[in-house]
Parts: C-alpha cells; structure tokens; sequence
C-alpha cells in the first residue's frame, strides 16, 4: 500500500546546518519541516567564525549585508605576557578583497547571529522552526521515511520522502542508524568557555595569553554585542566547574594582575577535545550533516562553516531529485563532501594540537581555512573537456568578477548565479539561439548568459567584461562554455563549438525535460 507523504523533506535540527538547508529548500519552493528538541534558541557562541565560502553562501542568499553589518573582519590578535604587551598581529595580514574574491578573510561574528539571520531569511519564505519537538523514532523502507516527533500536542507520526539528520554531535539519528563515528579523543584536553562582560580590557584586540604557565587564555570581544567569549585552556587534574568565579580565578592567575573583571555571564560550558568522522553521510532516504556528520576542534573556525557547506551541496540536489532526477545524484553528496570534510577534520585537529602544545608561533591562518580552494575535481559531476585546462577546471569554485550590463549598469557574476538555478556562461560567442532552446527546455533552471568584451556586439544578457576580470579569472578561450551549479561550484567546461556536451549534462539532472 502506497504510503501518503506528509512532506518532501524533515529536517532535524536547527543549527546552522539545518537551517543553510532549509533556506535552499524554501527557495526552490520545496516544502519540508524543520524540528528542533530545544525549546528556545541557543545564544551561546559555540563558533565565531565566519570563513569566506560561507559568506558567498549568504551572499547567495541575499543575506551577506546583514551578515557583514554584524561582524568584524580584521580584528588584530594581542599577545601578551603576564601584563607585557607582546604585540599585535593580523592572523588574515594582506587578505583583502579582490575581483574574483569578494570575501577574503574571516569575519568575528557569533553563531547565534548567524543563526538569527538565516531563521529571518527562513521567515520570508513563510517557513519556520518547530522548536521543542523532538524526533523519537523513525523507521525507512526504501521509497520514504516513518518519524515520530513528540511534541506539546502530542505524539505525531509523519511520512517524509527524505530525513536530513542535523542533529549535532550527540545525534539521535546517527545513532539509530548505526554508523559509525570514528573518533580521536583527546580526554585530557579540555577548555572552559563561555560569553562574559568584561571591564578592563578594550573592545578592539583579541586578547591572548598564549604562554601562561598554567595554560592559556583568550578573551575575544564579540562584535554587534557588549559581551567576550572567554576560552582557557585547563589541564588534566584542573577544575572544569564552569562558574563565574572559576572563570575569574583563570584570569586572575594568568593576565599578570591587570585588573581584569569578569561579570554577567550568559553562558559558561567545559569543552572536551574530540575528533569525530562518520563513515558515510547517506543511509537509504536519510542523510546526515554537520556536526551528526563530523565534530571538530574549535580552532580554525571550521565547525559552523563545514555544516553550512555540507547544507549548500545537498539543498540543490534534493530539490533536483524531488523534480525526477535520478536517484544516484544524491549519492554524490557523499562523494564530493565526505573527503572534503576530512580534510578539513585534518586542519583543525592539526591546529587544536599545535594551539595546546605552545606550538603557535603565528596566530596567521593558512589559506585552507578559509574555504575557498574546495574544489570537487574528478566527482562525476565535474566534466572538464578541455585537452590544455586552465587554472580554474571543473569542479572549482565559480570565481566572482565585477562586469556590466549591455545598458552599462555595473553588475557582479555572483549577481548572476544568485538563485537556485544553473548558470550558462558563454565568453565571447553568441547565445541567443542556445538561450532560446535552453529556456525552452529548462525554463527558469538555467540562466544563460554571453560574457564579452568591450566593445562587442552585446545580446539581450549580456555580460560586459569591462576590466577583463572574468576572462582572466576563468581562463578559457573564446568560445568556451562554462556551466555553474546552484551551489556556485563549475560543472562543465568546454570549448566545443556546439552545445551538445551542455545538453547531455542537463539532460540528467533534468530528465522531465530530456
């Protein structure tokens, strides 16, 4: 007997994670639900960093101006000693803006921010968390998923085409599944964190005791708040009570009598090092991210960010899979993002031990924490037909570049790709016969566009390459065809004068219209 789905989707959790997805999905407009145990949102700052992928993520989103308005970039990092002032570094020195990178370096802005904004981004879709509901059971059976939430009306059972387990690293989910959570725990390792007012200290370093004898201690001011999260190393036989007045010993034994106080906590945790890998990110209709996917240490800033990315490669194939779309493009999710992860897993572990060993001599980043060199190279949905590939292939990032409309008005390619569509990018070749057959079999899910340079003929949609940006940072030859997916990653170049290797591209993807 056939069973009625109830909705598409079932988000569990209402994290980052969970709710980068949800977004996606609420723009496609794919129904879904998102759940979440808690009863009231989280105001803690678990993370504070936001790496530049994901600021292209809210770009795509229409939601980076607020993002940025609520954050800091460049915010020097204080080394002192005992009461020394050491000096000040910029751990992103010499990262600034370029035209194909218009986010270069981290931004200080606290998770729940970031969470806020993406539940209002959430809310003019019409969509909304279910707090306080909480996922106590399911069961699969190959074609949808059996839930059952526990919430104040009641107990609900639901059916749903797909289950996304975002619910962190304690996952319910992940647990009922069983797979595995390959871990490296490091019990000895813990930090006391938390959010504090703080007198005695200004709001424009982040300040660090690196080489205190009794371990180390950070205070970093939060910006858009009044308040610092204050992260300190303790050791194996210290005390992890998670109080004010511990928290204020910590400074006081290692800032060198600065007078430094500590008031009006908000929130105040003990943080226990562990490393944590699933093996598999898909179990028939169910898939996990974020942290029920992956748990890493606090330094480099990739845990929030690593959930986002894991939301943004999924959301566009959901949505292609619920239009028709072979099943196995949903396996791709695993192929391209479960190695990425791990590497990324790699840095930060790296980070953590070099951090707790004093083996930091610069607080400067390395350029894999930011994200931006992600690339997808050699998953079955990059095809690079290029005998001679530039240095942008399939499967990289989709660089930015700032053009113009044929009317002159200024325009940025990620203006361009902004939207759940595909996008089609012919430099210097004429479209307009491909635009017609593409809108004719794709409607609005591929958005075709001619890049040229200055004085060409230009077609209605043309893209004006005023400073030569984009032919630069693409580096392809006239006449190359360059398809964008809609999480901004390149699936197909080629440089083959028809458009036959576009068409065999889209026709899986889109097999109502193939």
């Amino acid at each position: 007997m056939d069973k009625r789905v109830n909705t598409p989707v079932l988000i569990v959790g209402a994290g980052p994670t969970g709710l980068t997805l949800a977004c996606d999905l609420a723009r496609r407009g794919i129904s879904f639900r998102i759940v979440d145990k808690t009863a009231n949102y989280f105001t803690g700052s678990r993370g504070k960093g936001l790496q530049p992928r994901s600021m292209e993520v809210l770009d795509d989103f229409g939601i980076v101006d607020k993002v940025l308005a609520s954050g800091r970039f460049h915010l020097p990092f204080r080394g002192y000693d005992g009461s020394k002032v050491l000096g000040d570094r910029d751990m992103h020195e010499g990262r600034h803006p370029t035209p194909d990178i218009p986010y270069a370096s981290s931004l200080i802005i606290p998770q729940w921010r970031v969470e806020e904004i993406l539940r209002n981004r959430l809310a003019d879709y019409s969509g909304h968390v279910e707090l306080a509901t909480e996922l106590i059971g399911f069961e699969q059976d190959g074609e949808s998923i059996t839930a059952t939430l526990d919430h104040s009306g009641g107990v609900e059972q639901l059916t749903a085409r797909f289950m996304i387990g975002a619910d962190g690293g304690r996952s319910f989910i992940r647990g009922v599944l069983g797979v595995d959570f390959e871990s490296e725990s490091w019990a000895s390792e813990r930090m006391l964190v938390g959010d504090v007012r703080v007198d005695g200290l200004d709001r424009e370093h982040w300040h660090s005791w690196q080489n205190a004898k009794l371990g180390w201690v950070a205070l970093c001011p939060l910006p858009g708040t009044d308040v610092f999260q204050f992260q300190a190393q303790i050791g194996p036989d210290d005390s992890d009570e998670s109080s004010l007045e511990r928290f204020q010993q910590i400074v006081d034994e290692r800032t060198g009598g600065l007078g430094i106080r500590l008031r009006d906590a908000t929130w105040l945790s003990l943080y226990r090092a562990n490393v944590r890998m699933v093996d598999r990110y898909r179990v028939g209709q169910v898939f996990l991210a974020g942290d029920a996917a992956h748990v890493h240490s606090p330094a480099g800033g990739q845990g929030m960010n690593t959930g986002i990315q894991d939301a943004y490669n999924l959301g566009w194939k959901l949505g292609q899979a619920l239009d028709g779309a072979p099943d196995d493009l949903l396996d791709t999710y695993e192929e391209e993002w479960l190695p990425v992860a791990a590497r990324m897993l790699d840095v930060t572990s790296k980070l953590h031990r070099d951090s707790l060993h004093r083996e930091v001599k610069d607080p400067r980043r390395g350029p894999e924490t930011l994200q931006l060199g992600i690339n997808y190279r050699g998953s079955s949905l990059a095809r690079e037909e290029r005998t001679s590939p530039g240095s942008v292939q399939a499967g990289d990032r989709a660089p930015d570049a700032p053009c113009q409309t044929a009317a002159g008005v200024p325009i940025r390619l990620f203006d361009v790709f902004r939207g759940p569509h595909f996008t089609l990018l012919a430099f210097d070749r004429p479209v307009d016969a491909l635009t017609s057959e593409i809108e004719q079999r794709y409607g609005t899910g591929v958005s075709t566009h001619s890049v040229i340079r200055p004085g060409h003929p230009a077609e209605n949609g043309a893209i004006v390459d005023i400073e030569n940006h984009a032919h630069r940072a693409y580096d392809v030859e006239a006449g190359a065809l360059v398809l964008v997916r809609p999480d901004g990653y390149i699936g197909l170049i080629t440089e083959t004068r028809s458009a036959d290797s576009v068409r065999e591209y889209l026709r899986h993807l889109f097999p109502v219209f193939g």
